[in-house]
């Protein structure tokens, strides 16, 4: 069994690629930090590979699906992505097509080109790491809460047409609320609520998806407030969004 992850140098990817590893999967791990991957792969007991790639850049994203073809992928991880925090007049652009190119064009990429694979094996796992995010608007972070929005969209899309093909290859969209990750540092944001831990968000995605879970959401509170938000418009949500997000800011 082979699992691919990319974002696979801290976090949940990290987490995630371990927890893998405990399952007896061999690992392709992905992340521009060698440093990083390096050390994650002096701790996994199965065969691994390291690939150091930036994949806001498309050509790379090509480039790594060519490098891992033959593999015969059994999961594919899509969870490399990032934040930022502010109004969208101020963001600097650059970091926005960054982002937009990490956070979905490389899932899009990914998914695609690896579940044609896997639709022809009719086996396999995808899991694209959204957020609970992808759920309502998000002032202040604006970018981000829109690329999140995509990936579970298109995860669920994606999942509805695979029933309907009769497939055994299943996709899964994990919606965390906040996590105790680097994504704080790099968004420049200070979450209002104790975040869960990685470890623990790992370990539930994975179980959730090999039960075969379309979308996972870990945490009872992030579940309750999800179900709740039903009952609000989308103008309250939005004002409850920014006073949360206007809170964050440094």
């Amino acid at each position: 069994m082979k699992a691919l992850v990319t974002g696979a140098s801290s976090g949940i990817g990290l987490e995630i690629s371990k927890y893998l590893d405990s399952l007896g999967y061999e690992m392709i791990l992905v992340s521009r930090s060698k440093n990083d991957l390096e050390m994650l792969q002096l701790k996994l007991k199965n065969k691994s590979k390291i690939v150091v790639m930036d994949l806001s850049d498309e050509a790379n994203i090509k480039s790594l699906y060519v490098l891992c073809k033959n593999e015969d992928i059994d999961v594919l991880v899509n969870n490399a992505g990032f934040g930022t925090c502010g109004y969208f007049s101020d963001t600097d652009l650059n970091k926005d097509m960054e982002m937009i190119n990490l956070n979905v064009k490389a899932v899009h990429l990914l998914t695609k080109l690896f579940l044609k694979d896997m639709i022809k094996r009719d086996k396999g796992y995808i899991l694209n790491v959204a957020s609970t995010a992808a759920f309502q608007s998000g002032p202040l972070m604006a970018v981000y809460y829109s690329t999140k929005a995509y990936v579970y969209r298109l995860t669920e899309s994606i999942s509805y047409e695979l029933k309907k093909q009769k497939s055994n290859v299943k996709v899964s969209a994990l919606c965390p609320g906040p996590v105790d990750t680097n994504f704080n540092k790099v968004a420049g944001v200070n979450f209002s609520i104790k975040p869960l831990t990685s470890k623990y968000v790992a370990k539930y995605a994975i179980d959730k998806m090999l039960k075969n879970k379309m979308l996972i959401i870990p945490g009872f509170k992030i579940k309750c407030a999800k179900f709740f938000g039903r009952f609000l418009s989308d103008k309250m949500l939005m004002r409850i969004t920014y006073r949360v997000q206007k809170k964050k800011l440094k």
